[in-house]
């Protein structure tokens, strides 16, 4: 559980953005979204490998 402490005549939209930031930093949203629908592990293998040859494409036409 992530807990923002507020003090007294702090600015709620301060509060907010700290709340968000940690948020951010702990993953808890992204888990969230992949969480939401499942996905068969092949599938998963399949979009990293995909990506992993995008990004060596990518660094092969820099040079």
């Amino acid at each position: 559980m992530i807990i923002v402490p507020v003090k007294d005549g702090e600015n709620i939209e301060r509060a907010l953005k700290k709340f968000k930031r940690k948020t951010e930093k702990t993953g808890v949203i992204k888990e969230l979204r992949t969480r939401q629908a499942f996905q068969k592990p092949s599938v998963t293998n399949r979009r990293k490998m995909m990506k992993a040859v995008y990004v060596q494409q990518l660094r092969a036409s820099e040079e």
